[in-house]
């Protein structure tokens, strides 16, 4: 598909790569890692045609269309965020022209031979409109963009409106519309909400298309790729399976190499020792020469230098507090003729961990801001529990950091004297290295300034953290350190985040906000997968499914993963034979699935519009009438009852087919 051949790229005089090749495949998976100012982004720039190696080649086939997402806010034309979508769609747009033209051509009545030959001509066309889905462009990018997370009634709103993070959406929505044979994706999911981050994990586990992207989200990387590109010290070395696979297989890889370096220092040391006592002894010449000449012949094993060394980091031992740590009771916000919440109750308990999910705009962040004291509420009472405490992180952080002090400076003002030891450690954790302990404030990005005001944070021995999108612009490596000294942590935590790996770290309760107020669920961010998974499995409508949810038929396919280990080139084709007779099998029962779904949703919808009918007082003065709509409710929830009923035996019968995968995979496993 791409191939690069003995690359080079060089800023002045750091080289970030030397000398590199890589294949990507057709329908390869990749996630592509490796630290901060590796190159990563120079590399995915290169494979897109958006720079070019300073030596070597990249090669592609004539055919193969390559889609790139940068993490930066592209420039967009004027127009809405559906013609925005719309505008990636060349060849589609350019036949639509083209028909236009014709059928005014033909619309003028021309000459009877000219007329046949435009008819044939429009024919031609037609045809290679329909079969690019010209068509059902237009339904297909509202379908896109309704799962990005746009409101479906707000698609011809005007794009320059939308900030920074939602036009990235569009960019993003303007790819997968276009459906390349490649795509490079760098950081896709740095604006999603979770419910557009599953629908978008959904939409690509569907397409057959390649894509290599890089992406700190580490619960993304393990469900949605088959390999891992790591990018260190110019080098770029692969790995199969998925991001958990790599950091198993290279430790194991790390551990190997570390041993055969050690056997060969003490090999050499060995045989030094020899030459150094017998060299002045005629009787031993030639076997000292010997050894010399091994010496010169023998090939250094070089311990790797690429492994990050593990830095910990603990919070300061909080005071502690009472059994409650903060309580909300008939809560009311409002923002104008908005109201956010009208009159609920939430209570912090002692260590508890607590983490808010739901769709923007549901009010995730404005909870998290009434538990910090920092925005006022229209009723209701916020009460603090017996000695609380509380840090709050949010991007406000970043400017209260003042803009004259370096670095070290600011961290140093924040740390009592028993912390002082640590702050270089700390900042070390948080990708700052000597060479930056002197920059001042007002230099660094923003991404710097947030680690540099999580770092902060960190110093201070509060019993309640509040914590609002924590792991953003952190690396994976400062993730880990994050999450370490957050597990370790004593004191209660509420915190948002759209990192699920990090959920799952540190969770131990989700709450789930939405317009229907706030609901508990016990566990982790998996456990409250199945938890909806099994309500909506129970009560039969798919609207019960969470808005951050994942499907049945996806949470069983993730499940259908072999176990990883060393597989065989023989295993590895009789798994990829096995997928592809199950994404065969089951192609047309996802797609009646989908149909289903859709269409009891659909009913579901007239049936709410038919039932606040009858709700109104009015609706019962005329008996005829009301009889009618009562007619009408019954024949909506048989329908209803009707399309679960066959939408349960789709299920089941995909369930089938996907335990068949599951057991196949499991006995080419064990061979």
């Amino acid at each position: 598909m791409i191939r690069v051949d003995a690359i080079e790229k060089r800023y002045g005089p750091q080289i970030l790569f030397q000398d590199m090749s890589w294949h990507i495949r057709p329908g390869e998976r990749i996630g592509l890692v490796g630290a901060n100012g590796a190159g990563k982004t120079t590399l995915v720039r290169i494979l897109s045609g958006h720079e070019e190696p300073d030596a070597g080649r990249v090669q592609k086939a004539k055919a193969v269309r390559i889609g790139y997402l940068p993490q930066e806010v592209m420039e967009f034309d004027e127009g809405t965020i559906l013609e925005s979508a719309l505008e990636g769609m060349g060849e589609i747009a350019r036949l639509e022209k083209e028909m236009h033209a014709l059928a005014e051509r033909l619309a003028n009545h021309p000459p009877r031979r000219e007329a046949e030959e435009l008819t044939s001509r429009y024919g031609e066309i037609q045809d290679r409109f329909a079969a690019q889905g010209g068509y059902d462009l237009e339904t297909r990018a509202r379908t896109i963009l309704t799962g990005l997370g746009f409101d479906p009634d707000n698609l011809e709103r005007p794009l320059q409106e939308l900030s920074g993070g939602w036009q990235m959406r569009v960019a993003l929505a303007r790819l997968l519309l276009a459906d390349p044979e490649l795509l490079l994706l760098d950081e896709p999911t740095n604006h999603l909400d979770l419910e557009s981050l599953n629908w978008l994990e959904e939409f690509l586990q569907a397409r057959t298309g390649a894509f290599v992207v890089i992406s700190h989200d580490r619960y993304f990387l393990n469900r949605m790729v088959g390999r891992i590109a790591e990018l260190s010290q110019g080098r770029l070395t692969l790995y199969s399976g998925n991001y958990d696979h790599y950091i198993q297989e290279r430790e194991r890889r790390f551990a190997a190499v570390e041993a055969a370096a050690r056997n060969q220092a003490k090999e050499i040391e060995k045989i030094t020792r020899f030459i150094d006592r017998f060299r002045s002894q005629a009787t031993k010449a030639r076997q000292v020469q010997s050894r010399i000449r091994m010496l010169e012949k023998m090939e250094k094993v070089k311990a790797p230098s690429s492994r990050q060394e593990t830095v910990r980091f603990r919070f300061p031992q909080p005071p502690r507090g009472g059994q409650i740590v903060m309580n909300l009771e008939g809560l009311v916000k409002r923002y104008g003729d908005l109201t956010v919440y009208d009159g609920i109750n939430f209570c912090l308990h002692r260590e508890d961990r607590i983490a808010l999910v739901g769709p923007n705009g549901a009010g995730k962040s404005t909870l998290l801001k009434v538990l910090a004291g920092v925005l006022p509420y229209e009723g209701g009472t916020r009460m603090p529990g017996h000695n609380t405490t509380l840090v709050y992180y949010a991007q406000h952080a970043l400017d209260a950091l003042h803009p004259r002090n370096t670095v070290l400076a600011e961290i140093s003002q924040a740390a009592d004297t028993a912390m002082q030891p640590q702050i270089r450690g700390l900042l070390a954790a948080f990708l700052f290295d000597a060479n930056e302990w002197d920059k001042t404030v007002s230099v660094l990005s923003g991404g710097e300034k947030a680690r540099l005001a999580l770092a902060k944070m960190m110093l201070r021995p509060a019993n309640l953290l509040l914590l609002d999108e924590p792991t953003n612009h952190l690396d994976l490596h400062s993730r880990d350190v994050l999450e370490e000294a957050l597990a370790e942590y004593t004191g209660t935590i509420c915190f948002i985040s759209h990192d699920r790996y990090f959920i799952n770290r540190i969770a131990t309760t989700i709450c789930e906000v939405d317009t229907n107020g706030l609901q508990l669920f016990p566990g982790n961010y998996d456990d409250y997968l199945a938890r909806k998974a099994r309500l909506a499995q129970e009560s039969g409508r798919r609207d019960q499914q969470p808005a951050t949810g994942t499907p049945r038929a996806a949470t069983k396919a993730a499940a259908a993963e072999p176990a990883t280990g060393p597989r065989t080139r023989q295993q590895k084709r009789r798994e990829a034979e096995a997928r592809q007779r199950f994404s065969l099998a089951s192609r047309d029962t996802r797609k009646k699935i989908e149909k289903f779904e859709n269409r009891i949703a659909e009913e579901e919808k007239r049936l709410r519009l038919v039932e606040y009918e009858m709700s109104q007082p009015a609706s019962y003065q005329d008996s005829r009438k009301a009889q009618g709509t009562a007619r009408l409710q019954s024949e909506i929830k048989a329908r209803i009852t009707d399309l679960t009923r066959r939408w349960e035996d789709l299920s089941e019968k995909l369930e089938g087919t996907e335990a068949q995968l599951e057991d196949d995979l499991r006995t080419i496993a064990g061979d």
